[in-house]
């Protein structure tokens, strides 16, 4: 091989690795790219979840605040027109109101006039009589005494001291009169009104009057639908998973039940309401607005996620398992429920908690079987009627009252808390469950 030929070989290998460095160059960089822009979608979508997370906790927080305003009550009964508690008829007809406008005018004195005195008595709730009612009824040896007691404000007193409410602006154009801020300034200055701790939002159902509304009845709701809906979805699903995996022979029928539930998992929740609607409440005429059959309807829903989960869990159980349980003699039954089972649990119950998150956030399905309905109630059972929370928050958006904008995403701070409570629950579940081969 002579030199010149030796010098060409050696030219064409300079360039092939030119070439092959040019390519791999091209390569990496290509790669650097799509790291980068993987970064910067992860950094997108984080600073948008962010976004709403931080609107939502703002506007949230002071739901978990109230106002109140401390009052001399004088248990007159002459004002309330009652001098037996223990007479149904003078009960019915006492001015529990006229304690609470005595002890405004006993505080105000100098408030005059009728539109003058009617916002002042705008100060407190329209319903504080009530908690004054039942305070007397527990302790008849009040009626004649006077004391000391906390009554909760008015949901726009309550902005005024979150500082929701602009003072600058005329006084035509806010719903605060200038004399009620005067008079706020004033119980402010003696201490006589403060902010605490709202348990009301945690402790009662839902109201009309926003400082009264609590989200108790829409989370007992939410628990007696989610109890319904596993006890039927998971052992159900798991059955199917079990059957269709390890049982069912392989023919048309077969596939024809797999593909039906596959495509049961993305139809829209909506039409799972209106199946409800049709089967459960026109057919069996199960209690409308009850979470028995919110149970049902989302049972239906989150099986094919459930089955889908379950198989895959099943899948993912290595053959060698079952070939050894069965080399060992268990029959195929043992080796399902002894061997494949237990390892395929976490796997399972990780799908079904996940199915169940999904649940508890579902609100068109329940709406189409009447959990829409105002109930102020508390269930007792699931046979009562009830709502649930996605079904609250979307009632206190549809209210014009500016409190009930706090109270709706307070509900859905509430309703994320379950919902990452759920999550982590079943990581935990899938950690603590979990076994290596």
């Amino acid at each position: 091989m002579t030199d010149q030929t030796l010098n060409a070989i050696e030219r064409l290998a300079e360039t092939k690795n030119e070439r092959m460095a040019k390519n791999l160059k091209k390569r990496y960089a290509k790669e650097k790219r799509f790291q980068v822009y993987g970064i910067v979608s992860i950094c997108i979508g984080m600073a948008f979840l962010a976004m709403l997370l931080g609107t939502i906790f703002h506007g949230g927080s002071s739901s978990f605040l109230t106002t109140e305003i401390k009052l001399t009550i004088n248990y007159d009964p002459d004002v309330i027109g009652v001098t037996d508690l223990t007479d149904e008829d003078q009960l019915k007809w006492a001015n529990w109101r006229g304690l609470i406008t005595e002890a405004l005018a006993d505080r105000f004195p100098d408030v005059s006039g009728r539109q003058e005195v009617r916002q002042r008595n705008a100060l407190v709730s329209s319903i504080s009589e009530y908690a004054i009612r039942d305070r007397l009824l527990a302790h008849p040896d009040l009626l004649g005494t006077s004391e000391d007691i906390w009554i909760i404000a008015d949901d726009e007193i309550d902005a005024v001291m979150k500082g929701q409410t602009d003072r600058t602006l005329p006084e035509s154009e806010r719903r605060v009169t200038d004399l009620q801020f005067s008079l706020v300034d004033s119980l402010e200055a003696e201490g006589e009104i403060k902010q605490k701790f709202n348990t009301i939002f945690f402790t009662v159902g839902d109201s009309r009057e926003p400082e009264q509304a609590g989200i108790r009845g829409a989370m007992i709701g939410s628990l007696y639908t989610l109890v319904v809906t596993l006890l039927l979805s998971f052992p159900i699903g798991v059955s199917a998973a079990i059957y269709l995996e390890e049982f069912a022979p392989q023919n048309r029928l077969t596939e024809i039940i797999e593909v039906n539930i596959n495509n049961l998992a993305a139809v829209p929740s909506i039409v799972f309401g209106l199946l409800g609607l049709a089967v459960f409440i026109n057919v069996f005429h199960l209690p409308r607005s009850a979470p028995i059959v919110g149970g049902l309807v989302l049972t239906l829903m989150t099986l094919p996620t459930i089955i889908i989960s379950s198989r895959s869990a099943i899948k993912a159980v290595p053959p060698s398992i079952r070939e050894a349980a069965l080399g060992l003699g268990a029959s195929k039954m043992q080796m399902v429920l002894h061997h494949v089972l237990p390892l395929a649990m976490p796997g399972m119950l990780t799908g079904t908690i996940i199915g169940m998150a999904q649940a508890l956030g579902e609100t068109a399905p329940l709406l189409m079987i009447g959990m829409v309905a105002f109930i102020a109630d508390i269930p007792s059972s699931p046979l009562d009627p009830a709502t649930v929370l996605p079904v609250q928050v979307y009632l206190w958006s549809d209210l014009p009252e500016r409190a009930f904008v706090a109270k709706t995403s307070g509900a859905i701070m509430v309703l994320l808390g379950f919902l990452a409570t759920m999550n982590l629950l079943a990581v935990f579940l899938r950690k603590k469950f979990e076994k290596t081969w």
